[in-house]
């Protein structure tokens, strides 16, 4: 169990840092803006100005989905990892598990 809380949680840091670089690397390629506009154009018509995609895009929205996701992750994976080790063992205790036997080429 604690192996598996440690991994998941560096594969959320990882997954956070990445997902921060990419947002902030499209941000500074205009990406979200023209997203943003294509939203609007889409989405107006002569009595409605269209929906703000702003707030869809905003890096407090956008980061703080993610660190849910990872939240959700870590909580997921830890318990999966563990529920799969105890009928693995289960398994191995009733089965008598699979004896391997290395010996050197003559």
């Amino acid at each position: 169990m604690k192996f598996s809380f440690i991994v998941s949680l560096v594969g959320w840091v990882v997954v956070f840092v990445a997902v921060a670089l990419l947002y902030y690397a499209l941000r500074a390629f205009g990406v979200f803006h023209f997203l943003e506009q294509t939203v609007t154009t889409v989405t107006s018509s002569k009595g409605h100005a269209g929906s703000d995609a702003s707030a869809w895009f905003s890096t407090s929205t956008v980061l703080g989905f993610t660190m849910l996701a990872g939240a959700i992750n870590v909580v997921l994976f830890t318990a999966l990892a563990t529920v799969g080790a105890v009928i693995y063992n289960i398994v191995t205790h009733l089965a008598g598990g699979v004896e391997v036997t290395l010996r050197e080429a003559d």
